[in-house]
């Protein structure tokens, strides 16, 4: 039986990869059309944010890392992504009621539209990360291919917490609400303008980075671009393996009930 699940979700994921492709290609369309900017947007947003919060760290507290504003930029713009993934997951399938209740399409596959679309914007956004590191001379060695793997674990963690955020909140009208209180207090405990190493005490420090997977993922972004050192990969695949559980629950919540989420919207 789970043999027979697993055929599914990959047959599912190749046959509709055109469409995931080709719906993230007009989400991002749809999204610049009207603006005189257009993509710029994308690098603007993570920008304005950097600077306001390289204020708020210096001038404000008095407090600041090396390299601060590529600290804050590779925080802030990861944290968009997985945010943005989150807020859009939980109202996805009556956002997309057009869609799904004329024609069958696998619910999941949603996810992939926003994760593509977002994590294009957050590429086109790193991008600005290279030049800020050969602005400000940052030291650069291999460990900046850690990356990828890194970048691995957030996909498959953003998509777990989405797929079970997709299912419930076709059912609980007021999860919407509850997801964006959560991920404002979420936001505060990710250390996106500080170090939650150097200004968080001992032991709160170290239950927040393993607890907290943005935070986990975030600092190990940081030690591999800027600090050359290595991440906690002990935490980093703890986190890894609850991403793929938590989605083998969330796609299999999914392929039981989608076919009365249209007659519960």
């Amino acid at each position: 039986m789970r043999s027979e699940k697993l055929n599914r979700l990959i047959s599912d994921i190749k046959k509709y990869r055109n469409y995931t492709i080709y719906a993230a290609k007009s989400e991002l369309k749809s999204e610049v059309a009207n603006s005189h900017l257009s993509w710029m947007w994308w690098i603007l947003d993570p920008m304005l944010f950097m600077i306001v919060y390289s204020f708020v760290a210096v001038i404000v507290f008095q407090k600041g890392e090396p390299y601060l504003p590529v600290f804050i930029f590779i925080g802030y713009n990861s944290w968009n992504f997985f945010s943005a993934c989150l807020r859009q997951s939980v109202k996805l399938v009556a956002a997309n009621k057009p869609i799904v209740s004329k024609v069958y399409i696998p619910k999941f596959i949603l996810i992939f539209v926003k994760i593509c679309s977002n994590g294009f914007k957050m590429m086109i956004a790193f991008s600005l990360v290279v030049i800020m590191m050969i602005g400000y001379r940052v030291p650069v060695d291999w460990k900046v291919l850690l990356m990828i793997p890194l970048f691995i674990v957030l996909l498959v963690v953003t998509f777990a917490f989405s797929s079970i955020l997709l299912h419930y909140g076709v059912y609980v009208e007021d999860l919407a609400n509850v997801v964006t209180v959560v991920l404002k207090l979420l936001f505060y405990l990710t250390g996106i303008f500080y170090s939650i190493s150097n200004r968080v005490p001992y032991p709160y420090s170290s239950l927040l980075l393993k607890c907290n997977p943005m935070a986990l993922l975030v600092d190990s972004m940081r030690r591999v671009l800027i600090y050359q050192t290595m991440p906690d990969w002990g935490a980093v695949f703890v986190w890894f393996v609850i991403g793929v559980i938590l989605s083998v629950v969330g796609v299999r919540n999914i392929y039981r009930h989608e076919n009365s989420y249209v007659k519960v919207m």
